[in-house]
């Protein structure tokens, strides 16, 4: 096992996990409260399609 890369590794999952929460808070203050339902809605959008 590589350390160093499972540590780079773990921290760029960290670093996306943080704007990932960022970018949902920006997708929340677009269209509020709906905002998970909306990201669902895209997420299932997006799996039909690349299927």
């Amino acid at each position: 096992m590589d350390l160093k890369k499972a540590a780079e590794i773990a921290r760029m999952i960290v670093e996306l996990d943080i704007r990932r929460d960022e970018m949902l808070e920006d997708l929340q203050n677009e269209i509020g409260k709906d905002a998970h339902e909306f990201l669902r809605y895209m997420q299932n959008s997006c799996l039909k399609k690349s299927s």
